[in-house]
């Protein structure tokens, strides 16, 4: 494969410029990142060879295909078919009983997804988006979450757990990625139980649960499509997750207790 040579003036483009591979937080900024290209296929070689080394890809096509995305674009005019390109250079596939979708529930769901075995997110794909998006529609990072959320709800197979905030108000919400993209790319016919799993901040509020508020609306969405369900509200492992964080609150005590318990049987 011939090299690919990248000039500073080259990537002067019109939008922030982020970065797609993220392996961590990065901070979008204005004009161009130093070093784009060396950061986009180092990571992208990060993360095969440290996080999925059975995964065979291309790094220079995927940086080609990515800049090709949007250099010389205007930043409101880059949309989700301008990444098709990238996305078939970084098929991906997961087994199923993994998939862990979420909507406002960002800290909780990365806590919980490294306790529990065998989870993903779309963060764990090699398309996982860190920044995000204000200006418009087509803003280049909206675009690519949208492609990748798209993408990640078609895999999903198997038991499928959604993890909700229900100390707000549309803890479910139509207009969220969730609700607007993830869940219309869910095939029932791959899918066998969506299950849903409710939590509340320690202190409340306590606004939404599988009986009340929008996700009671989602229920509804999920029959009508043919997909079963389960729901759970405050799930002992998330909550023990936030006592983990807030071991002050009154209510940690009761999972102190309870756990004092369980050992004092086994």
């Amino acid at each position: 494969m011939s090299s690919f040579k990248v000039s500073t003036a080259s990537l002067m483009i019109n939008v922030p410029v982020w970065f797609l591979l993220c392996s961590g937080p990065l901070k979008a900024q204005q004009g161009t990142t130093p070093n784009i290209k060396h950061i986009v296929v180092g990571r992208c070689f990060n993360y095969i060879t440290l996080v999925n080394s059975s995964l065979r890809i291309d790094c220079e096509e995927i940086w080609r295909q990515f800049e090709e995305a949007v250099v010389h674009q205007s930043s409101c005019n880059v949309t989700v078919d301008d990444y098709n390109h990238m996305f078939y250079a970084m098929p991906q596939t997961w087994p199923c009983d993994r998939f862990l979708f979420w909507s406002k529930t960002r800290t909780l769901m990365h806590s919980y997804a490294a306790v529990v075995p065998n989870y993903w997110t779309l963060e764990d794909t090699l398309v996982g988006s860190c920044p995000e998006w204000t200006a418009c529609r087509n803003h280049p990072v909206y675009s690519l979450w949208r492609q990748a959320s798209q993408n990640f709800a078609e895999m999903a197979c198997g038991n499928i757990t959604v993890l909700l905030n229900g100390s707000i108000v549309n803890a479910f919400s139509g207009k969220s990625m969730f609700g607007s993209v993830e869940l219309d790319s869910l095939n029932a016919c791959r899918v066998n139980y969506v299950n849903i799993k409710v939590v509340t901040n320690l202190d409340g509020p306590f606004i939404e649960s599988c009986t009340k508020g929008s996700i009671v609306e989602l229920i509804q969405i999920l029959q009508a499509r043919g997909f079963r369900w389960t729901c759970t509200d405050n799930e002992e492992t998330l909550m023990i997750l936030q006592c983990i964080l807030n071991p002050k609150q009154a209510s940690c005590q009761t999972c102190a207790n309870s756990l004092s318990h369980i050992k004092s049987l086994t």
